[in-house]
Order: structure tokens, then C-alpha cells, then sequence
């Protein structure tokens, strides 16, 4: 098959997008073979005030090879700087040593927290300069 006989879409449905993504999986795991038994596991640690409402919340993912990405990492305003977000990184840390993970990495913005990761052990290895506008979005891992 040629290029000249291939058509552009525009819209995918929820199978092509699915189609699309286990065909780049099936790609990677030629390339490098999983080392762990379920391909995606999402990690999650909160903290609930006595009303069962979230105050301060992480959500991170390990996939294919024994590494963690910090999703989201959120602490209520009024609780910034307690300390409950060095405690969720530190669990995190625990889970994943656990799981003989060796690597977990983020990315952040610069409004956001590169200091708070900076102090906590994690070493930048990226930035994108203006993204957004004015900012610019930190990539950041703990080898562990």
C-alpha cells in the first residue's frame, strides 16, 4: 500500500483510538517487553477531613517497565505547606520500592510546585520555555 491510496480522517471513534494506541503498545513491548504483570496500575493517596472531603490527593500511574508518573499531586490551599504533600511523595516512594520500581517522574509548571519536587529529591531533565505563555513546564524524576 502507497501513501496515494491512503484517505485523511479527521474524527476517530473510541475504537479507532483504541486501535491506535494498543498498535503503538504492541509496537513498544517488540522494542522493550514489560517488566511487570499488569501493563498499568494507577497509585492513589488522599487525605479526607472528618466530612469525607478531599483535602490533599495524588494520583500516579506505573506502567510497562517498573515506572511511576505523578499524575496530578494536589493539596487543598489552605493546607499548602503542612507538609501533606511530602508525605504522599514519601508513601508514593514506599509503594514503589515496594514494587522494585527505580524511577518516578513528573512534570509541573512553574506556578505550580518545581520547587516543592526540587526539595523533595527530584532533579529536573526538561523545560519547555513559554508553555504555557509566560511559564514554562518543568520535567523532573527521583531515581530511586
Amino acid at each position: 500500500m502507497t501513501q496515494e491510496n491512503l484517505v485523511l480522517n479527521m474524527e476517530s471513534s473510541t475504537e479507532d483510538i483504541q486501535y491506535i494506541y494498543a498498535k503503538i503498545v504492541e509496537f513498544n513491548f517488540k522494542k522493550a517487553p514489560p517488566t511487570q504483570e499488569n501493563s498499568f496500575e494507577i497509585i492513589s493517596i488522599n487525605y479526607k477531613d472528618g466530612n469525607n472531603n478531599i483535602r490533599a490527593g495524588m494520583i500516579a500511574s506505573l506502567y510497562m517497565w517498573r515506572i511511576i508518573n505523578i499524575d496530578v499531586l494536589w493539596v487543598d490551599e489552605t493546607l499548602r505547606k503542612s507538609g501533606l504533600g511530602t508525605k504522599m511523595l514519601r508513601k508514593l516512594e514506599k509503594i514503589a520500592k515496594k514494587k522494585n520500581c527505580k524511577l518516578i517522574h513528573v512534570d509541573t509548571f512553574s506556578f505550580q510546585a518545581p520547587e516543592f519536587y526540587k526539595k523533595n529529591g527530584f532533579e529536573v531533565f526538561g523545560v519547555l520555555e513559554n508553555c504555557p505563555p509566560g511559564h514554562q513546564r518543568y520535567f523532573l524524576k527521583k531515581d530511586l
